[in-house]
């Protein structure tokens, strides 16, 4: 099964994603991770994505699909992937379908927006192999460290309040819209983010059937 994961940054898609990835044996595919792993190791496609990033703008279509492309065609997506971060415009899912990606079930995971700001306060991220936590909702074991490997829980740069902010506003102009195309191609469940982990993951399961 091929799904993608819309929603806000801080929605809590990416958790949604490692609970169905989890339950299905599909690989979530999180074009964020991609990219940060890519500005870490100075690749090109890292070099290229960073300044926008650092300014919590979208990273330009040629940049994030041709990794995409690449990712997809391994050997552990041939059963199915989970999208998490793309599409993020329209112009992107229409480029996955010209690829001849064909997208079983677009999810959405609906969070207002004074819920996102506090909950991205509170998020943080292990600086060596990008496990997501939150200090009120997901806290780790032992304090700024992570529970997966001897990495570093850390608040992203994007994360602060002013480029959370820049975020969603770029989310309601640039990825909101892609509801619509989904919605009108027949392929778009919503599932309303609960303040619970546990209660979003009970709906997102029942969304998608599995």
């Amino acid at each position: 099964m091929k799904l993608i994961f819309l929603g806000a940054p801080g929605s809590g898609k990416g958790t949604q994603a490692e609970y169905v990835s989890a339950k299905m044996n599909i690989p979530p595919i999180s074009t964020g991770n991609m990219l940060r792993e890519a500005v870490k190791n100075g690749t090109d496609a890292g070099l290229s994505a960073k300044a926008y990033m650092d300014r919590g703008d979208l990273v330009p279509d040629e940049v994030v699909i041709g990794i995409i492309k690449d990712r997809v065609a391994q050997e552990d997506c041939k059963d199915g992937f989970i999208l998490d971060g793309f599409p993020r415009t329209v112009e992107q899912a229409q480029a996955l379908e010209d690829m001849g990606i064909k997208i079983d079930l677009a999810v959405e995971i609906a969070v207002p927006d004074d819920r996102i700001c506090e909950r991205m306060g509170g998020r943080r991220v292990c600086d060596k192999c990008g496990a997501s936590y939150h200090v009120d909702y997901k806290p780790t074991k032992v304090d700024g460290k992570c529970d997966s490997c001897d990495g570093n829980a850390v608040q992203r740069a994007d994360d602060v309040p002013e480029t959370v902010l820049s975020r969603l506003k770029t989310y309601h102009e640039k990825t909101a819209p892609l509801l619509d195309f989904y919605g009108k191609l027949g392929k778009l469940k919503t599932v309303e983010g609960q303040i619970e982990i546990e209660d979003t993951k009970r709906l997102t399961f029942e969304a998608i059937g599995c």
